[in-house]
């Protein structure tokens, strides 16, 4: 139940782009449609998944016994770029329309700060292996849902009928807003 209530967590009630505003530059701007919202989506599930595995046997591995917290950061880090460089390289060969779709956003996953926040949040609550994994699918999932819902609205801005001065960025950002705060309806169910 544990693991479930950390999944829940991480997903919905503190969702790392409606609750704590990681990973915001995806969320705008890749967010234009639903199906590379959702593809981008997966692909940041996918590293935060194997970052949240790699980053915890790292930290509690090597880091810890050998008295290298310090270097938490940095190897951190790179296990990030590491694990972008092998999801842009498998995209490439396995979709080149997706590859294309999703552009400079691709290699920017490792520059993500939802994606580092996860792993520093995991050492930060002292989170068992299982538990790491959990938070990392619950992240991952939490991202698709709040891209996906961003990318639904924005399509059905399009084809509405927006004052001139609000159409694009400006909806955009106030739609946004408006999903955060209907997230923070969710604070507090949960602690963690």
């Amino acid at each position: 139940m544990e693991l479930v209530l950390v999944f829940l967590s991480a997903a919905i009630v503190n969702n790392f782009v409606l609750a704590y505003f990681l990973g915001i530059c995806p969320f705008i701007g890749v967010s234009g449609k639903l199906s590379s919202a959702f593809s981008m989506g997966l692909a940041s599930t996918f590293v935060m998944v194997i970052a949240a595995t790699v980053t915890w046997l790292i930290y509690h591995m090597i880091l810890v016994p050998f008295n290298l917290e310090f270097l938490q950061y940095v190897s951190f880090i790179l296990v990030i770029a590491s694990l972008v460089q092998f999801v842009e390289m498998f995209i490439k060969k396995v979709s080149q329309p997706l590859y294309r779709a999703l552009g400079i956003f691709l290699p920017l996953i490792t520059t993500n700060c939802a994606i580092l926040g996860l792993a520093l949040f995991s050492v930060l609550r002292e989170y068992g292996f299982l538990e790491s994994i959990f938070f990392g699918l619950g992240a991952g999932a939490g991202f698709i849902l709040a891209l996906v819902l961003i990318a639904g609205i924005r399509e059905e801005l399009d084809l509405a009928e927006v004052p001139a001065q609000f159409k694009g960025v400006p909806i955009t950002l106030i739609a946004a807003g408006i999903l955060a705060m209907a997230f923070m309806g969710f604070s507090g169910l949960i602690s963690n």
